[in-house]
């Protein structure tokens, strides 16, 4: 009886033992990481071409996943592409995706669908960590309350978020609808339009800048920077610049490390290479190419340490991570940090004509890369793809309905399993609108100055229709319009079908 009773006891001591030391168990679906960063150009990735910087870590996911090399965002400005991102809706039909200031209302409506709230309803635990620019609040916000609605009432369970851009104010962290580290005894107060008193401003107090701004940004100074907006108070919660690239990767890392166990979305966005560029110091000097190319440098430090955990976490080959960026490059973008006069051999649009603001192909064609790994082959994929098309992609993935809108289903795309892509795509650039159709693109005539010279970029806009064939002309140097009228019309035709007969008011004769 004794020998009886000493092996169910030591049976029962080592079941316990084998169950503690097994893995966790793995979510019955994928998690879903979208890594998006900020103003990061086609040809500022070693694995897009770039020669003069090198990234690893991006390069990784473009080596061991789908490199596209047609991919898109829907806007070549920042806001308008985010809305996109999340609604599956060309920012174009709402007349409220402008690039916003940091007090501005929230423009998704409460109603709309989301990823966030398709992948809630298909049981993923969903969060943002990083820059929203999609507005926050009803219109008067209190940031010394509950801040809302914003990420967490259009699907986000959990959200620390920068309200806007790194040089807007407000310059705080908000943590599921709270600015963090509040202090109640020196509320926040935020103007657009003017100034509080007593408090210095970039234009009038130059002697308090660390950072010089070249245009647009001489408002209220914090750490020495002088930002887009004017604030007072909130001392205490104010961010710390040059660790923010840390700061929000600790809050990833911890999303990932708590939620594990349950199948979770992760909405990662970086805010490299944006201005203004604040390298940590581990960074400063990296690249040889001045802050710029630092914060690119460590924007790609930032994903090799989040792979990492993924890895360490045994959740890697449970995950599909999609990375892109919200629009195209830009150098001199409002601050004088060497951008333009440290940029040696590098370019960071690559072939590409264009930048951020721009119609052309700059504008809007950035690196895009899926990555599962042992799920997606490496590979490299000409299909045209857009960022709108994720929130029906990903409903497909996950076997939930979803109000699609103008997202397409290219799931079997995004997973490598077939070429094909969209036929047709709408593309924006500061309110006006372009077709990109198979190899063409056609761009309707419109009034205005043809380079913004604040920052050296063509608008891509002329008095004359613009027609490219970007098989055979790549940086879009030969305008086919005259010589090609019947792919003109043909174009025409199948923008009017998508834009409607407003596209028309817009035109420059």
């Amino acid at each position: 009886m004794k020998n009886l009773t000493f092996l169910i006891v030591a049976g029962l001591f080592f079941t316990q033992l084998i169950s503690c030391n097994e893995a966790p168990s793995k979510p019955d679906k994928p998690n879903i990481v979208i890594i998006y960063l900020d103003d990061l150009g086609y040809g500022d990735l070693s694995a897009y071409g770039a020669t003069e910087l090198h990234t690893p870590n991006m390069d990784r996911l473009a080596n061991e996943g789908i490199k596209f090399t047609s991919g898109y965002a829907t806007s070549a400005t920042c806001t308008p592409s985010r809305y996109g991102l999340l609604t599956g809706v060309y920012p174009w039909r709402d007349e409220k995706a402008k690039i916003l200031p940091g007090s501005a209302p929230l423009i998704i409506s409460t109603e709309q669908e989301t990823i966030p709230k398709m992948l809630k309803r298909a049981g993923y635990y969903t969060g943002i960590v990083g820059k929203w620019h999609l507005g926050l609040g009803a219109g008067d916000v209190n940031w010394n309350e509950y801040i809302a609605p914003g990420p967490n009432e259009v699907g986000f369970d959990e959200s620390y978020i920068l309200a806007a851009t790194q040089d807007r104010v407000p310059t705080v962290y908000i943590e599921n609808g709270y600015v963090d580290g509040l202090d109640k005894d020196d509320p926040i107060q935020v103007s657009y339009k003017e100034n509080f008193e007593g408090e210095p401003t970039g234009l009038e107090n130059p002697e308090l800048l660390t950072i010089k701004w070249h245009h647009g940004h001489n408002n209220s100074i914090v750490n020495g920077i002088p930002r887009i907006g004017f604030m007072k108070g909130g001392d205490a919660a104010k961010w710390s610049d040059v660790d923010m690239a840390d700061h929000f990767l600790a809050k990833a890392q911890n999303y990932v490390k708590e939620n594990k166990n349950r199948p979770f979305f992760l909405y990662y966005a970086l805010r490299q290479p944006h201005v203004p560029r604040t390298p940590h110091p581990r960074f400063v000097g990296k690249s040889g190419m001045g802050p710029r190319g630092d914060v690119i440098l460590e924007a790609d430090w930032c994903i090799g340490e989040f792979m990492k955990t993924l890895e360490e976490e045994g959740i890697l080959e449970n995950t599909l991570i999609i990375f892109s960026s919200d629009n195209g490059p830009v150098l001199n973008d409002g601050y004088y940090d060497d951008a333009v006069e440290k940029l040696g051999d590098h370019t960071p649009a690559g072939e590409l004509r264009g930048g951020k603001y721009s119609l052309f192909e700059a504008g809007t064609r950035v690196p895009f890369m899926t990555y599962w790994k042992g799920t997606i082959k490496p590979q490299i994929s000409d299909a045209l793809v857009c960022q709108i098309d994720l929130l029906a992609s990903l409903a497909d993935l996950v076997n939930v309905d979803a109000e699609a809108s103008d997202s397409q289903n290219l799931m079997e795309t995004f997973l490598g399993k077939s070429k094909s892509g969209r036929e047709n795509l709408v593309i924006e650039a500061v309110s006006r609108t372009a077709l990109r159709s198979g190899d063409w693109v056609m761009i309707p005539p419109y009034n205005g100055k043809k380079v913004n010279t604040q920052v050296n970029i063509e608008y891509g806009i002329d008095e004359n229709f613009q027609l490219y064939n970007l098989k055979n002309d790549l940086s879009q140097q030969q305008n086919l319009a005259a010589q090609r009228p019947d792919k003109l019309e043909e174009l025409i035709n199948t923008f009017e079908q998508i834009r409607g007969e407003e596209w028309k008011s817009d035109l420059s004769y």
